[in-house]
Order: C-alpha cells, then sequence, then structure tokens
C-alpha cells in the first residue's frame, strides 16, 4: 500500500470526540463523515479532497472507542501517520481498514499542504520537497492482513465465520 498526497495536519492528543462529534455518533455511517472535525476545523471536511492523508500529533485517537477511523476513510483520507497513535484507536483503524502508521519526527517533517509519500510495505514516510525520508514502526502481518483484507467484517464474512451484510 502506497499513498501520495497533501497532508493535513492535527496536534497532540486529538480525540475520537473531536474526531466524531457525539452528534454524529447516532447517525448512519454514512452520514457520519460531514461532521468530522467540526468541533475543532469547522468547515474542514469541504476542503478535504479524496486520498488526502492526515498527519496527527502524539497519542492521536486517545478517547472512547467510537468508530472514528471509520468515519475518517469514509470521508476519503488515504491514511493516518502520527509519532504516536493510541492504541485502541489504532485496532479500530485495522478493523475498519484504515490504514495508520506510527511514524517518530513525521509531525515536524511536513507543514500542511506539502505532500507525503507513504509506502506501509517499507514502512516509510517521505516528504520530498524537503529531502526527508523518515522511518516508521512496521505494522505487524496479521493486522497488515487485515487491512488488506478490507476490515474485520469483511475478513470473518470471507472466511464464513459471520453472515455476510444483507
Amino acid at each position: 500500500m502506497k499513498f501520495k498526497a497533501r497532508v493535513w495536519k492535527f496536534g497532540d492528543n486529538i480525540n475520537t470526540d473531536l474526531i466524531l462529534p457525539i452528534q454524529a455518533f447516532y447517525l448512519p455511517a454514512a452520514e457520519q463523515p460531514k461532521y468530522v472535525f467540526s468541533a475543532n476545523r469547522p468547515g474542514w471536511v469541504d476542503q478535504v479532497k479524496p486520498g488526502d492523508i492526515l498527519i496527527g500529533g502524539k497519542n492521536f485517537g486517545m478517547g472512547s472507542s467510537r468508530p472514528a477511523a471509520r468515519s475518517l476513510k469514509n470521508l476519503g483520507i488515504a491514511c493516518l501517520v502520527a509519532p504516536s497513535i493510541n492504541g485502541l484507536f489504532f485496532r479500530n483503524c485495522v478493523n475498519f481498514a484504515f490504514p495508520a502508521i506510527e511514524c517518530p519526527g513525521v509531525h515536524d517533517a511536513f507543514e500542511e499542504g506539502e505532500i507525503a509519500e507513504v509506502d506501509f510495505e517499507a514502512s516509510v514516510v517521505r516528504n520530498a520537497a524537503r529531502g526527508v525520508t523518515l522511518e516508521g514502526h512496521r505494522m505487524p502481518p496479521k493486522l497488515m492482513a487485515l487491512v488488506k483484507a478490507g476490515g474485520i467484517y469483511p475478513l470473518l464474512e470471507k472466511e464464513g465465520l459471520i453472515a455476510p451484510k444483507p
């Protein structure tokens, strides 16, 4: 999995309440993305283009287990790169097939609007304009397989462990 796109930056300790506000939580999944970051960056969803990359700060995705990763994916964000990602949020990223990678130094390597190149297989993040290449933490093979399979539910359906969605 390789991505190359414009980056959007967010700071440290961004919690799932900011990513997916409570007013969106009970809406159908297809309607939730229009509320992403509405509390701290109103109008941001109207600027995002499919394939854009999110660069987070430390402890990105802290807080509750609400399906904020699914909303980022459904909004069209290609992937998340952050120095550290909250463990529960990271697992939700995997479950919803939203590629996420921890990469020390990534927040300082980009300004918003610059182009990032992210190679999940090699665990490399690059800012070609600045000549910066960073090595991220490799996703364990079983988790990478889950992401490539489309997430936990499609994989379980494929293996016959749960019934397909009607």
